[in-house]
């Protein structure tokens, strides 16, 4: 008998959908510092008095909801999650007697309080665009698109709490501080009231249409990120780690950028991108070959490949470099394991790497895979490079940040820095600093050379060293951060104070452990130096100590440097 499969609820759906705000809800000062134990009781004693509020919120609008479902069991379902949330407040009594938290002076709700709870209530009364109130209701179906907007308004702030819970459950131990908060929200029981509430919201969901789904979705999100304004609101009244930004005194000190391009920012590699755009340039020259097999090549478009003998080449040519490349990695693994971090060792096996990368583009040059390319088709090619969710909105901010004193080059292996600018110049930076290799053109017509730049992995290092060489800023402090996903990159990942590596390759992981680097979330990371930090220090980062750290997104990158 097969498997009985259960399919993913409206609720869940929203949650995956919107995983950013979580991820930025997690690395605000506040959560970061109550994982590393080290927050002070009067700001967690604020947060306990604003989560009253909170509470107070959900069991009115539950009330509200209660009316307006139609269901018999909806309205069972809802009462038992209101006194859930009763039986809530009376546990924050236990906080504030466990803690001697005095909540007298902390009676009124801070202004993101006041803007989650105001949302909430009013979608509970039908204050929601094209939804009547609820003296106007006329139908039970109406009532009932009201209860699902509601549970929509609270289902966010329940998930996130289990998700904050669940995180911090690594770093709790048995004398962390703040261990009943941990426990409680990354509970089984816990756990089961957001359950609960997502089924309802489920159940309330199924008769609506599209359109109504569509505006549950914009509730969702909007409480969502109402609640990361509420997390970041929270004052901090001590030096944290994060955001990066936060300890950049633009007059004394630099941060200089830098990050990888294919597959660290895109989702397909470009080469991928250039072939595509290849064959279909030669498609358009096998359909217009008989009007201009008579003309000299002069006055028509350069002589190239059939479009089918051009692919052809391409999937023999992305095998071929497939196979050489995994040879290559497993060689530079018969060496034995280095017991601590090996650099020299690294860079030396590297080298196997960087003659195999300048055969390979050897080959497609003499192959003229790339021959015949119109620029301006290049430049349009933005429209199919997908980038990673955060990373063009990553690149805006930091570059239009006028309190930063900051530089951002990309390194990369791209044969088409034209395709690179492009890119980032549809999404608004029209000047970001390109160091890759480039096509040689005539008529705008690419030749099929490549002007070589940056092959290798030790290519990209000189590109690195050079450009902190050429700096005319050698007054300021300076702080370099490298992002990165693949083999390419460590050299240059392992030079820089900061290495970042976002979704990494398995060789990346295989070569650099095997010369004794380690891999450390970001997130673990930060709490460790929190945890560990001596107020009036400086959080210190240094290069070449063998530590890189792993994020899953753009949006732990965000966080970090430039904050929520």
């Amino acid at each position: 008998m097969a498997a009985a499969t259960t399919e993913e609820g409206t609720a869940k759906k929203f949650w995956d959908k919107f995983s950013k705000e979580s991820i930025l809800t997690l690395y605000t000062p506040f959560v970061v510092s109550l994982a590393s134990g080290n927050l002070k009781v009067d700001a967690f004693g604020h947060y306990v008095a604003q989560d009253v509020q909170f509470y107070k919120c959900f069991a009115q609008a539950y009330e509200l909801a209660e009316d307006c479902a139609d269901d018999d069991d909806a309205k069972v379902s809802i009462v038992g999650l209101r006194k859930r949330v009763l039986k809530e407040l009376k546990h924050h009594d236990s906080f504030v007697q466990e803690w001697g938290l005095d909540l007298s002076k902390e009676t009124t709700p801070n202004p993101a309080t006041t803007k989650y709870t105001n949302f909430v209530l009013a979608t509970a009364s039908g204050k929601v665009e094209g939804v009547k109130g609820p003296g106007e209701l006329a139908t039970p179906f109406e009532k009932t698109k009201v209860a699902a907007y509601t549970l929509s308004a609270i289902a966010p702030s329940m998930r996130l709490n289990v998700f904050l819970g669940k995180e911090l459950m690594d770093f709790n131990g048995d004398q962390h501080p703040y261990k009943k908060w941990i426990d409680k929200y990354s509970s089984e029981a816990y756990q089961a009231a957001m359950l609960l509430t997502e089924d309802v919201l489920d159940k309330l969901s199924v008769s609506l249409t599209g359109e109504e789904l569509d505006t549950m979705q914009k509730l969702y999100h909007q409480a969502l990120k109402l609640e990361m304004e509420f997390f970041l609101s929270l004052p901090v009244d001590q030096q944290t780690v994060l955001p990066l930004s936060k300890h950049h005194i633009s007059t004394e000190h630099r941060l200089t950028i830098f990050s990888d391009y294919d597959l660290t920012c895109t989702v397909v590699d470009s080469s991928a991108i250039l072939a595509e755009i290849a064959i279909v340039t030669a498609r358009k020259s096998d359909q217009s070959q008989p009007e201009s097999q008579n003309q000299p090549e002069s006055q028509s478009q350069i002589a190239r490949m059939s479009s089918a003998d051009l692919r052809s080449t391409c999937e023999v040519l992305e095998r071929e470099y497939t196979e050489e490349y995994e040879r290559c990695i497993e060689n530079m693994l018969t060496n034995q394991k280095a017991e601590e971090f090996d650099y020299e060792g690294l860079k030396t096996a590297l080298e196997q790497l960087s003659e195999f990368e300048r055969r390979a583009n050897k080959k497609v040059i003499e192959l003229n895979v790339l021959k015949g390319l119109n620029l301006e088709d290049i430049k349009r090619a933005d429209e199919r490079l997908i980038l990673h969710d955060g990373c063009m909105s990553f690149f805006q901010s930091i570059t239009n940040n006028q309190h930063l004193n900051v530089n951002v080059h990309v390194l990369s292996y791209c044969w088409c820095a034209d395709l690179i600018r492009s890119s980032f110049s549809s999404g608004g930076i029209p000047t970001m600093n390109v160091h890759a290799n480039e096509f040689l053109y005539e008529n705008s017509l690419s030749t099929g050379e490549i002007i070589k730049t940056i092959e290798t992995p030790i290519d990209k290092l000189q590109a690195f060293t050079n450009i902190l060489k050429n700096s005319d800023e050698s007054d300021k402090t300076n702080l370099t951060i490298y992002i990165g996903d693949s083999v390419g990159d460590l050299l240059c990942l392992l030079e820089a104070d900061i290495g970042i590596v976002i979704a990494s390759s398995s060789s990346l992981q295989k070569i650099a452990t095997h010369f004794g680097v380690s891999f450390v979330p970001l997130f673990s990371a930060l709490i460790k130096k929190q945890k560990e930090h001596v107020e009036g220090s400086a959080f210190g980062w240094k290069g070449l100590s063998g530590v890189l750290y792993t994020v899953s997104s753009w949006a732990e990158v965000h966080s970090f440097i430039i904050g929520s």
